[in-house]
C-alpha cells in the first residue's frame, strides 16, 4: 500500500478542516485540557486547530504515515508531531482527540476502550468518523471497482469502515462515565465534477489507484466522473454540492 500523499488530501483543506473544529468546539464548550494528542493528525491541520482552542495545553499530533508526519511537520514547525500508531501511544492525556481517522483502525469494539485507558481521570476521548457510504459519489466507486475488466476484485483494501450510531453507544455506555453521539451532514461546493474525483483521490481511490498504475487509473476517474454527471446535477454557478456525512462523539473517563 502506498503511503499517503498530504499535498492531495490538503486540496480541500478548509473542509476537511471544518469538522475538526467543531469538534475541538464541542470539547472547549465544557473542559480545558491540558494535556492533548491528536490521533490521526494527518499534515497537521487538526493539531493547529487544537493549539488555537486550547493555546496553554500541550499537544502532540501523531500518525503512522511518514508522509503526513513530515508535511505537518514542514507546516507547523511550532507544534510537536511522532510518528506512531494509535495504540502504540505511552502516557496518559486529558484529550485524545481524533478527526477522520479511526475509521482506518480495525474493531472498533476493543479499540475504543484501549484508548479510554490511555486517559486521565475526567479525561475526554473525542472523535469524527465519516458515514458517507451512502453517498452517490461512493456508490459510483463500488460499483466500478466492482467491473471485471479492472481487475480490482482481489485488491486488497486497508480497513475504511463504521459502525452504526447505536453500535458505538452501546461501546461508549459500556467504557464511559457520560458521552455524546451526533451527526453533521456537510455540502461541499465544489468547482466541477472533476473535483468529486479529486476529493476521494487521497483517500477513497488510494488503494485502486496504486493498483491501476498512471494510464488505466485515468480510465478509472475518467468512468466515475462519466457517472457522477448523472447523479450530480450542475448547480447555478457552475459547481456540485458533494454530500458528506460525519459522525461524531465525546466520552468522558
Amino acid at each position: 500500500m502506498t503511503d499517503w500523499n498530504a499535498n492531495q488530501y490538503l486540496k480541500f483543506q478548509n473542509q476537511r478542516t471544518q469538522p475538526a473544529v467543531d469538534l475541538a468546539a464541542r470539547v472547549a464548550a465544557r473542559h480545558q485540557p491540558r494535556t492533548i494528542a491528536d490521533i490521526g493528525c494527518g499534515p497537521g491541520n487538526s493539531t493547529a486547530v487544537l493549539k488555537g482552542i486550547f493555546p496553554n495545553a500541550h499537544i502532540l499530533g501523531i500518525d503512522h504515515s511518514p508522509n503526513m508526519i513530515e508535511k505537518a511537520q514542514k507546516e507547523h514547525p511550532e507544534l510537536e508531531f511522532r510518528l506512531c500508531d494509535a495504540l502504540a501511544l505511552k502516557g496518559k492525556y486529558d484529550l485524545l482527540f481524533s478527526n477522520a481517522c479511526l475509521q482506518w483502525i480495525p474493531d472498533h469494539h476493543t479499540l475504543i476502550p484501549a484508548l479510554m485507558d490511555k486517559l486521565t481521570p475526567g479525561g475526554v476521548l473525542a472523535v469524527q468518523v465519516p458515514m458517507n457510504g451512502e453517498e452517490p459519489l461512493y456508490q459510483i466507486i463500488k460499483a466500478v471497482a466492482a467491473e471485471s475488466k479492472w481487475g480490482l476484485r482481489d485488491v486488497s483494501l486497508p480497513v475504511n469502515e463504521t459502525l452504526t450510531p447505536l453500535a458505538y453507544y452501546d461501546i461508549l455506555s459500556g467504557c464511559s462515565s457520560a458521552f455524546d453521539i451526533w451527526e453533521i451532514k456537510y455540502y461541499h461546493p465544489l468547482p466541477d465534477h472533476k473535483a468529486l474525483v479529486e476529493w476521494v483521490k487521497g483517500t477513497k481511490l488510494r488503494p485502486y489507484l496504486a493498483v491501476l498504475g498512471e494510464k488505466q487509473g485515468a480510465e478509472f476517474e475518467n468512468e466515475i466522473i462519466h457517472r457522477a454527471k448523472e447523479l450530480y446535477s450542475v448547480q447555478k454557478n457552475g459547481g456540485v454540492v458533494l454530500g458528506f456525512r460525519r459522525f461524531f462523539f465525546t466520552a468522558v473517563k
